[in-house]
């Protein structure tokens, strides 16, 4: 059993992403929880308030499946943490929107790598062969709500069970398939995998964003899935043409 996220830091109002469901005392690796979190389909948000598993077992589909091209949500998007964050957990990162309807928004950090557990750990407990894996995938902390589910974000050229088309060129899968693909030597050409999400209730997305919490722009390939980790902040707001260093307060959206 392995511990990641620091049992100390609680979470807060605002910029939030808890959950009822959210753990408070880091990552269990165990494989138990692993096969179960990774078999785990992706469905519709419970509809009160948090992201979270609904009675019946589904989770972020029926989210997407409302959206419909010409709506103005920002699923596909990535959002840039502004000055005013102070939050240690959302300070600097960079989000990638997977689904944001009027019930809620769900999200994964890119830019909060962890080296342990690493791929092959995961790998290892999972019993998913070959070992070492003929390739692998870079893990970060996709979020503080339900910090023991996996997600692997990656390329729209490959999908398996479990998988949710975020747009053309991006999916989202939970299931031991994409994982198993990946260390056979294929699957998606490329791809991350988060431990946990950053997840908003109804409206709470939009609220920040009125708020100056962040700024919004479309999402390339490169700022999504490549490793340079330490510069990804700074290479989003350069999609906006902003200068860090001249950034205040104040925002908008692209």
């Amino acid at each position: 059993m392995v511990g990641l996220a620091d049992p100390q830091v609680e979470p807060q109002e605002g910029h939030r992403a808890s959950g009822d469901d959210a753990r408070k005392d880091g990552l269990c690796l165990s494989r138990a929880i692993y096969r179960g979190l990774l078999h785990s389909r992706l469905g519709a948000a419970r509809p009160p308030r948090r992201l979270r598993r609904s009675p019946d077992g589904t989770r972020f589909n029926a989210m997407a499946q409302a959206r419909a091209p010409s709506d103005p949500w920002l699923t596909g998007q990535l959002l840039i943490a502004m000055p005013a964050i102070a939050d240690p957990r959302f300070a600097h990162s960079v989000i990638y929107v997977c689904a944001h309807t009027p019930q809620g928004a769900m999200g994964l950090v890119l830019n909060r790598p962890i080296q342990r557990p690493s791929f092959d750990d995961l790998l290892r407990q999972l019993e998913v062969a070959p070992a070492p894996p003929a390739r692998r995938i870079r893990i970060y902390a996709g979020g503080p709500v339900d910090n023991g589910r996996g997600f692997v974000l990656h390329t729209a050229d490959w999908t398996g069970e479990g998988s949710l088309r975020v747009s053309a060129e991006v999916a989202l899968t939970a299931s031991l398939d994409v994982l198993k693909a990946i260390a056979e030597g294929g699957g998606p050409r490329e791809g991350i995998m988060a431990l946990g999400y950053a997840g908003w209730g109804p409206g709470q997305l939009d609220a920040e964003m009125q708020q100056n919490a962040w700024l919004s722009v479309p999402a390339d390939e490169t700022i999504v899935f490549d490793g340079d980790h330490d510069t990804k902040w700074r290479r989003a707001l350069a999609k906006l043409h902003i200068d860090p260093l001249l950034l205040s307060d104040t925002a908008g959206h692209a």
